[in-house]
C-alpha cells in the first residue's frame, strides 16, 4: 500500500514504514503527518502486527518539519507528526541513514530502539534558527542521552555523531551505510520470536515509568515555545533561514 508520502510493507509480523518525500529530505508536512498517523494506527489496531520499523530509505531519515508548509495539525492518536505524542503498546524501531535533524531526531527519540548507519547525522538545530524544539526533545533528550550531553546538543545545535550516539546509549546498533533497515529487521525478528503479549506488556510497563512526567514535559515545551515565538529573534531566525543568510540576533 502506498500514498504520496510513505510506503508500507508487512514482513513476518513487522510493519515497515518508509518516508518517501526524498526531494524534501523527508521533511514532514501535513500529508506526511497524516500518512504516518494512519500507518501507526494500523500497527496498534491489527493483532498480527507486532513490531514496526520507521525509516527514510537508504539516503536519509528526516529533516524535521517542513518550515514552509508546516507539519499540519497534530493527530488525535499520534500528536505531532502522528508519532511523537502517541501512546504505543507495540515496539517501534528507527532505522536511520543520513540526516535526522530537528523533528526528525525527535521522531527517533520517540521510538523504542534505534539502528543507525555510520553515515547518520543527528541534530537539533532549532536554536540556530531562533526556535526551540517542540516535538518532545525538551524532555526526551535527557532520557536517551546523559543530561549534560542533551544540553550540549540542544543549546549549541551541534550534531551528535552516530558513533557517539552508540557509545552514549542512544543507538542500539551501528551498521554500515545502506544496512540500517536490514539491521532493524534482524532486531525486530528477535522480538517477533517472543510472545507478543509478553513483549507488549513489558514495553508498556517500562514506558509507563519513563513517561510519568510527559504531561509536565509538554507543558514546559508549550511555555518555551510561547515565550520564544513572541521574540524578535524567532522571526529573524526564520527569515534568515528562508533568505539563506546568517541571522543577526538581538536577544529580544
Amino acid at each position: 500500500m502506498a500514498d504520496q508520502r510513505t510506503t508500507i510493507q508487512v514482513q513476518d509480523h513487522v510493519l515497515i514504514i518508509t518516508m518517501t518525500r526524498h526531494n524534501k529530505r523527508n521533511a514532514i508536512d501535513s500529508e506526511m503527518t497524516q500518512a504516518l498517523d494512519v500507518a501507526l494506527n494500523r500497527l496498534e489496531d491489527e493483532p498480527d502486527l507486532w513490531v514496526a520499523i520507521i525509516t527514510g530509505g537508504p539516503d536519509m531519515f528526516c529533516a524535521g518539519t517542513d518550515m514552509a508548509a508546516t507539519s499540519g495539525t497534530p493527530t488525535e492518536r499520534g500528536g505531532i507528526y502522528g508519532v511523537v505524542g502517541r501512546t504505543r503498546t507495540k515496539p517501534l524501531i528507527a532505522a536511520v541513514e543520513g540526516v535526522a535533524f530537528g523533528g526528525g531526531f525527535e521522531v527517533v527519540m520517540a521510538c523504542d530502539m534505534v539502528v543507525a548507519a555510520t553515515n547518520a547525522r543527528f541534530g537539533l538545530p532549532e536554536v540556530k534558527r531562533g526556535l526551540v524544539a517542540t516535538s518532545g526533545a525538551m524532555f526526551r533528550a535527557s532520557r536517551v542521552l546523559p543530561l549534560n550531553v542533551a544540553k550540549q546538543v540542544m543549546l549549541t545545535g551541534a550534531e551528535l555523531s552516530p558513533a557517539d550516539g552508540y557509545r552514549l546509549g542512544l543507538v542500539n546498533e551501528l551498521c554500515e551505510p545502506g544496512r540500517a533497515l536490514a539491521a532493524a529487521l534482524k532486531l525486530a525478528a528477535l522480538m517477533t520470536d517472543n510472545a507478543p503479549i509478553a513483549v507488549q506488556q513489558s514495553l508498556q510497563a517500562i514506558d509507563g515509568l519513563a513517561s510519568a512526567s510527559d504531561a509536565q514535559g509538554w507543558e514546559l515545551t508549550a511555555k518555551a515555545r510561547k515565550v520564544n515565538m513572541a521574540s524578535d529573534d524567532s522571526k529573524e531566525g526564520v527569515a534568515a533561514f528562508f533568505e539563506k543568510r546568517p541571522p543577526t540576533w538581538t536577544g529580544r
